[in-house]
């Protein structure tokens, strides 16, 4: 007798139906599969998605900076508040 007896399963089967309710694993059934479907799909279309090639650099130009979004690197400080005197 070992986990895999058959008698075991159903005894794990019925435990999770009492404590889950069918309704609740009929639902995450399907959404199981949706997600597996989902998944499957997206892994289609990178396949059989073609490689675009690379786009020509543009030289840059002076105000071309004024309309793109800029990041900042910045380093965050503790700033100590001198000790109150009372």
């Amino acid at each position: 007798m070992g986990i895999f007896d058959w008698k075991h399963w159903v005894v794990i089967l019925i435990v999770v139906v009492l404590v889950f309710g069918t309704k609740k694993l009929k639902n995450l059934g399907s959404d199981l599969g949706e997600t597996i479907k989902g998944f499957r799909k997206a892994m289609n279309e990178d396949e059989t998605k073609p490689e675009q090639p690379a786009q020509p650099s543009q030289p840059a130009q002076p105000n071309a900076t004024l309309n793109q979004p800029q990041t900042i690197d910045a380093q965050a400080q503790k700033v100590e508040e001198p000790a109150k005197k009372d």
